[in-house]
């Protein structure tokens, strides 16, 4: 049963060593006087590995994934980003293992049901079974920061455009067109300007080291489609943009041990599972190919699919993965 893996270990968090591996600036080198947000360049990346695991970043104009989001703050604030930017904890963004650099994403809270559109222009998280790693003013502005992780949605906006430094890409179609998931319905949507929080830039406490204050080039254009589907430019400052509130349905956890094209492959991995709690198979349509997913769960939380996510790549299923659906 599930409750069997109790005594693994907890998931181990990445050092700011592993962190900085993806970087193309020295890990000790320190940001210049004058560097500022929105100063890096456009960059996908060639593909690269971190503690033994292979990532492979590209271009993806219809990304949308469900899974878990963690935050990073002060022990990075400071420091170069992957994409040679200089990461402020107090700015909205976030840190992503393969999506373009500068991009922007539409993060949705599956669980309080707080969406907001966080620029990707960083790399990680490297914990197994988290999706994206948030800014501490974006895990705030979606309400992760005190518990620390959540069940989010991310679904890919468009290239961060609006910066003379930031080459700029083809806009894509929108993953905004897609059918929404299960997990995430659309509905009517409300909108909330939330006060600066304690601790953020503008308070009295005490901040880590900090840069120049961002110029203009902050207010990034962005793409955005109307109820026909036309595509039109859209200015959004992304530190004062309004928290849509949408309808989120029940969520659960999984664990994606595998999937396959073929039923008797995954009709034995999950005969093989079958020990470790409740297993399923579903079917799915990918690229006109159908697919069998093998999921264990669901699960009770985060920390007990972590636990199961790391015996399963400890035994066989080096594709597993954290599921929320």
């Amino acid at each position: 049963m599930v409750a069997a893996l109790s005594g693994c270990a907890e998931t181990r968090l990445i050092t700011h060593t592993a962190k900085q591996a993806t970087r193309d600036s020295p890990p000790s080198a320190a940001p210049s006087p004058t560097a500022r947000a929105g100063g890096g360049v456009y960059k996908v990346g060639n593909p690269y590995q971190v503690a033994g695991i292979w990532y492979y970043p590209k271009e993806d104009a219809t990304y949308d994934e469900t899974g878990i989001a963690s935050w990073y703050g002060s022990d990075f604030h400071g420091k170069y980003t992957a994409n040679g930017e200089i990461f402020d904890m107090n700015e909205v963004t976030a840190a992503h293992k393969t999506l373009p650099m500068p991009s922007l994403v539409r993060v949705t809270n599956l669980e309080n049901g707080r969406s907001i559109i966080v620029r990707v222009n960083d790399r990680g998280p490297f914990v197994n079974g988290r999706i994206i790693d948030l800014s501490r003013r974006a895990s705030q502005l979606l309400g992760t920061e005190r518990q620390g992780t959540a069940k989010v949605r991310v679904q890919m906006v468009g290239p961060a455009t609006g910066d003379p430094d930031v080459r700029q890409p083809v806009a894509p179609t929108l993953a905004e067109d897609k059918p929404p998931v299960v997990a995430a319905p659309r509905a009517t949507v409300t909108a909330e300007a939330l006060p600066v929080p304690p601790g953020a830039r503008g308070q009295a406490t005490p901040a880590p080291p900090t840069r120049a204050a961002p110029p203009p080039s902050a207010t990034t254009v962005i793409a955005a489609s109307n109820a026909q589907g036309a595509v039109a430019a859209q200015a959004v400052d992304l530190g004062r943009q309004p928290v849509r509130q949408i309808p989120v349905k029940p969520t659960s956890i999984f664990v994606q041990a595998g999937a396959f094209t073929q039923f008797d492959n995954a009709n034995r991995l999950s005969a093989r599972l079958s020990s470790l709690g409740p297993t399923r198979i579903s079917s799915a349509l990918v690229g006109g190919t159908d697919y069998y997913r093998v999921r264990v769960g669901p699960l009770n939380d985060v920390a007990q699919a972590d636990q199961m996510l790391n015996y399963l790549l400890a035994n066989g299923s080096p594709d597993a993965r954290i599921i929320v659906d």
